[in-house]
């Protein structure tokens, strides 16, 4: 994408949340996971890419021991099949015997980290929790329900906070989504 195409997406977007209630939503999550997590010395694992962002901010908010790590992990073929994922990154640290934390930007379908969290328990994890910052609201069911879940978003498109647009706008401190075409 060049960025007159990106500044365009942007100047077309409608603003879903604000920086302020974003900022809100982080550390309303923040608080509940550690009423949760302050005494189990858990493994945080970010998601990447998405998760970065969202990630990055909570961790700064979490006043207790933790262990932190990442994972990278993508659908492959066809969607209905199971769950399969694919790693591009496992987790370098050990999850065997942990309370493990997966942090994620969003809950669209719930397929991959459904597999994730299903694929750390294979791994040995005693327990896996996920915190997602938006859970997109579009009547599907799905394979998982998020532990943490900052805020909620229309069944649209959206980016900003961690999701992106064609590769942009991750590193915008609100969300947006693409206007509805009438």
């Amino acid at each position: 994408m060049d960025l007159k195409k990106a500044q365009a997406m942007l100047a077309n977007a409608e603003l879903i949340h604000s920086e302020a209630v974003v900022q809100g939503a982080v550390a309303e999550v923040a608080a509940a996971i550690r009423a949760r997590l302050a005494d189990k010395y858990p493994l945080v694992l970010g998601v990447m890419t998405g998760g970065v962002v969202f990630c990055g901010q909570l961790l700064t908010k979490l006043d207790f021991p933790l262990d932190f790590d990442y994972l990278h992990a993508t659908r492959y073929g066809p969607e209905t099949q199971g769950g399969k994922i694919s790693w591009r990154s496992a987790p370098w640290t050990s999850v065997k015997g942990r309370t493990v934390l997966v942090v994620d930007d969003i809950l669209d379908e719930g397929v991959t980290l459904a597999a994730v969290k299903e694929s750390l328990r294979r791994m040995g994890a005693d327990e896996v929790l996920t915190a997602v910052f938006a859970d997109k609201l579009n009547g599907k069911d799905k394979p998982i329900a998020a532990d943490f879940v900052g805020l909620t978003v229309p069944d649209r498109f959206v980016f900003g906070f961690g999701m992106d647009a064609g590769g942009v706008w991750r590193n915008l401190p609100a969300v947006y989504a693409m206007k509805e075409t009438e």
